[in-house]
């Protein structure tokens, strides 16, 4: 009977819940409304149903739900523990935080938390908080701190004791790092003795990866004083992190100093100090190694190898790095001309390249020159692409990769040869070469990147809704007007699927539709809503996140917009304004507020960044030391060219990669280091290629003359130089001259990884050069040509030899302007007029803004209105001054994102609401990128838009 009535019930609150899932304010008001009896019932349906498999899959949408989690966490701490027992209560608030993404577990709600329990339920609680250490906010962290502190702190102590014992300090956990410094130094010595005989100390000090300096030295103090051998090595094993800052070196041995750095390897996830531990790395180094040579000490030294400047890496023989491999392969934080030395050494003893001698190298891989790699036996390389190689493909080169691909796709068996590509580096693989293959399937595409053009091709191939669902790269191949037609408990339904690939999406393939009802209030008011928006976030416009965000919602959503990938400067600094409104100015900004704001400090102009760098160090007129490089990161762009010119030369030998990184430096100041580079390395005919590659931005102040001068015969070389992307024109044919004199080659002998290795170089040819270039190894590198940005007269001579590849332009489809990308800006005014309207929105963005103004205005009214937002937003000015009042006005509607008022146009969708567009799968963004009144109108006629389809239709043409 009881089961019957229990299950009537179920069906009802099933129902009433349903109404409410995207309520979650409405839903937070009816809780509280509960009484005691009600609330019990409630929990139990909640929390039991998964042990009673009843209505399961609808829970399951509960807890996806992440405004439901916030309501349901906030009821629980409000009505449980006076309702149900603490044990329970606990366990409902793990559910409920463990599914969550924990971002409204904020300082002002922790003071909610229950301030009595019992042992354990606090036990319990306080172990699931330490297990969600990483997931909060620093803020937040110190917030739950405080409560532990509460319960742990329950007896009176004189001045001279501390309350903390050794059974706090593992409650505690990583939360130990919010102790007060006075605190730690008066816990007592039995106390200290006892937590670090305890073998989980170990572990736990291992985790307290935001610990500062302070904190660890006085806990290495208290842990000396309490009677351990600070040079034993099963002591220094017992340290976890606190080996970073271990500041006794005075008459250390070597040995002891190798079993420091063994332990130091961790130190790499400490948050912040590196410059610290890198200095204390460098010291043990230097006493590791004496009385010794680095040949016999290499394979000792753990990862402080990393700190060996490149004279020193060049003094190792083949036969030390052979026997140090073992080590050197399990290394991270290699520099480019390292692991270029290292590599050339293994590989000089080794003799031959094989899968068994590079399986052992380990990141080391990355230093095999190109040539190297694509003269090996095709069906080791495949081995290798299978196997120990594969985690480390997506750090080779662009012309690495190539070189690899072109001997394996050479084979002959291109068909296994696909299915062996897995990862980042099947996006290599051309449009072309795809088209050899047959008999595809989803499941030859799991674990393989796309890039959009393959994803537009293979969708067309699979024809197959399902297939997207078990292959999450496809989705980049699922146009926008498919999203539009979906049938609202079908896009719901999905929508995980989709928030978990929303990276692979345009802006306007999620804005568009789903949960556009969101913006019906025109405002993002408090943190519900920033739930509700989930990933999406990332997508706001500039304006709507300027006038149409609150303080609250902005303070609540600062962890979900560290999690963006591709914010816009715009978006970026309206963050940094409503950034400045929650915290004020920069200059009273605490260490608590930078680690709040995380990477959002580099939104901070240079005054602002100069004063944030003045706290670290006073610049004077004097020399930057390694410490002050490594620490000021971007902000050595402050140091002055008379204090570049004074620096040392081993410290710039020692931190050149890191110098050639800083983004800022003006040509002044790379002039000068430059020249400091000449006075370190000597005269420009002897520079290694590892030093070139080194230079980073400080390349750039190479002039033509010292150009010629250098070695440039190695691709691996050019292509490390083509990653800058502001060479002069004649720097840039300097370069390639160079490259084709130094390597013995011509323009018709460039392979494939060739092409791709030169990069921004190829800018610099001329029309006979450009067609003297093989057809096939322009067809396996012609997405990444068009990436580059080329002259017109050049975009011209290569869009004729992509002809040669997918035959004449009027026969181009969506995949294949997708794959071109800027060479479509090499379209003459005919071509251009013949494509069908509904292939404007497949062109990338970076084509609209390469067509010449001459050549766009050649475009119909009916083929500018169906550009689509983001490629409409790509014309420029002087594109605009040659187009005609018509065409302008489909250029707004373009901008606007409107469809059924285009000229010359029908709603081909059919099930698809007025007022709506195709928009490319490719970079792309919402019609909310519309300003003021458009953006509102968008949003109130997306709210409206409930009547979708409840079918999904077979494929269409636009994205």
């Amino acid at each position: 009977m009881y089961y019957t009535y229990f299950s009537v019930f179920q069906m009802s609150i099933k129902s009433y819940l349903k109404n409410l899932l995207y309520q979650p304010r409405q839903l937070l008001s009816e809780l509280q409304q509960l009484d005691q009896q009600q609330f019990q019932t409630a929990m139990k349906y909640l929390f039991n149903s998964k042990k009673e498999h009843l209505v399961s899959d609808f829970t399951r949408r509960i807890f996806q739900s992440p405004g439901v989690n916030r309501t349901l966490f906030l009821v629980t701490l409000d009505k449980c523990f006076l309702a149900l027992s603490a044990l329970d209560c606990v366990d409902i608030l793990s559910q409920v935080l463990r599914v969550s993404a924990v971002n409204y577990l904020q300082p002002d709600v922790v003071g909610s938390l229950p301030n009595l329990l019992l042992e354990d339920a606090f036990r319990n609680l306080s172990s699931l908080f330490k297990d969600l250490y990483d997931r909060t906010s620093a803020s937040t962290q110190r917030a739950l701190y405080g409560w532990m502190n509460i319960y742990l702190c329950k007896t009176e102590f004189n001045e001279s004791t501390s309350w903390v014992s050794a059974e706090s300090l593992w409650i505690l956990g990583r939360y130990m790092v919010h102790l007060p410094l006075e605190e730690i130094l008066k816990i007592s010595l039995n106390e200290i003795r006892l937590f670090i005989s305890y073998d989980n100390a170990t572990k736990q000090l291992d985790t307290v990866y935001d610990i500062t300096p302070e904190l660890a030295q006085a806990l290495l103090e208290r842990i000396n004083s309490s009677g351990f051998d600070m040079r034993n090595t099963s002591t220094i094993y017992r340290l976890g992190l606190l080996v970073c800052f271990y500041d006794d070196l005075e008459q250390m041995d070597a040995a002891v100093a190798r079993a420091l750095l063994h332990q130091m390897i961790k130190c790499n996830q400490l948050r912040g100090f590196q410059a610290e531990v890198h200095e204390l790395k460098s010291q043990l180094l230097n006493i590791a190694v004496q009385n010794q040579t680095l040949n016999d000490t290499l394979g000792s030294l753990s990862d402080a190898v990393v700190g060996l400047t490149s004279s020193q890496l060049q003094s190792l023989s083949p036969e030390a790095v052979h026997n140090a491999i073992a080590t050197l392969n399990q290394v991270s934080g290699w520099a480019k001309s390292q692991v270029m030395i290292l590599s050339s050494k293994y590989l000089s003893y080794e003799k031959v390249l094989s899968f068994y001698n590079v399986s052992q190298m380990g990141a080391l891989v990355t230093g095999i020159g190109t040539e190297a790699l694509h003269s090996m036996d095709p069906r080791e390389l495949a081995q290798i692409v299978r196997g120990t190689m594969s985690q480390f493909l997506a750090d080779l080169s662009p012309a690495q990769q190539q070189g690899i691909l072109r001997k394996i796709t050479a084979s002959g068996d291109f068909s296994s040869s696909v299915k062996d590509i897995q990862g980042a580096f099947f996006k290599e693989v051309s449009l072309s070469g795809l088209w050899k293959q047959t008999g595809y399937d989803s499941s030859m595409l799991k674990e393989k990147e796309l890039r959009r053009s393959q994803a537009l091709y293979l969708y067309e191939v699979l024809l197959k809704f399902a297939f997207l669902f078990s292959t999450g790269q496809l989705v980049k191949g699922v146009t926008c007007q498919l999203i539009e037609s979906m049938g609202t408990d079908i896009f719901l339904n999905n929508f995980k699927f989709f928030e978990m690939n929303l990276h692979l999406l345009s802006p306007y393939q999620l804005c568009q539709q789903g949960k556009c009802f969101l913006f019906q209030n025109s405002s993002i008011a408090d943190e519900y809503d920033v739930d509700l928006l989930g990933n999406l976030i990332c997508h706001l416009p500039p304006a709507f996140l300027h006038g149409r965000m609150s303080l609250k919602a902005m303070a609540a959503a600062l962890h979900q917009f560290k999690l963006c990938q591709q914010l816009s400067h715009e978006q970026k600094a309206e963050i940094k304004y409503k950034l400045l409104q929650l915290y004020g100015s920069s200059n009273n900004w605490t260490a608590q507020t930078t680690l709040d704001v995380g990477q959002f400090i580099a939104l901070l102009s240079k005054e602002e960044l100069h004063v944030l760098a003045e706290k670290v160090y006073c610049l004077g007129m004097r020399a930057p030391s390694s410490n002050e490089i490594i620490k000021l990161a971007e902000a050595n762009v402050f140091w002055s060219v008379q204090e570049l010119k004074c620096m040392d030369p081993g410290t710039f030998d020692k931190n050149v990669e890191l110098l050639g990184a800083v983004s800022g430096f003006n040509s002044s100041q790379l002039i000068a280091l430059k020249e400091k580079a000449k006075q370190v390395w000597g005269s420009l005919p002897d520079w290694r290629s590892y030093q070139i590659v080194s230079l980073g931005r400080i390349a750039l102040a190479l002039t033509e003359p010292e150009i010629q001068e250098l070695d440039l015969h190695s691709i691996d070389t050019i292509s490390a130089l083509s990653q800058q992307t502001e060479w002069t024109p004649t720097q840039a044919r300097a370069i390639l001259q160079g490259f084709l004199e130094d390597s013995g080659q011509t323009i018709s002998t460039l392979k494939s990884f060739d092409l791709v290795g030169l990069g921004a170089f190829l800018c610099a040819l001329n029309s006979t050069e450009i067609t003297s270039i093989r057809t096939a190894e322009f067809s396996a590198a012609v997405a990444r040509i068009g990436l580059l940005f080329c002259s017109s007269s050049v975009l011209r001579q290569f869009k004729k030899m992509t002809e040669s590849v997918f035959g004449a332009a009027t026969s181009w489809n969506g995949s294949i302007l997708q794959e071109i990308g800027t060479i479509a800006g090499g379209l003459n005014e005919d071509e251009l007029k013949a494509f069908d309207e509904s292939l404007m929105p497949y062109f990338q963005q970076s084509a609209i803004r390469h067509i010449p103004p001459e050549i766009f205005q050649a475009l119909s009214p009916a083929q500018i209105a169906k550009l689509g937002p983001a490629n409409a937003a790509m014309v420029t000015g002087s594109q605009r001054e040659h187009l005609d009042g018509s065409q302008l006005h489909s250029l707004g509607l373009a901008l606007a994102g409107a469809r059924s008022s285009s000229p010359g146009t029908q709603n081909s969708s059919g099930s698809a609401q007025e007022g709506q567009t195709p928009a490319p799968s490719g970079e792309c963004s919402p019609p909310c990128s519309a300003q003021g009144k458009d953006t509102h109108q968008w949003a109130l006629r997306c709210a409206s838009t409930h009547q979708w389809a409840l079918s999904v239709p077979a494929h269409t043409s636009g994205l």
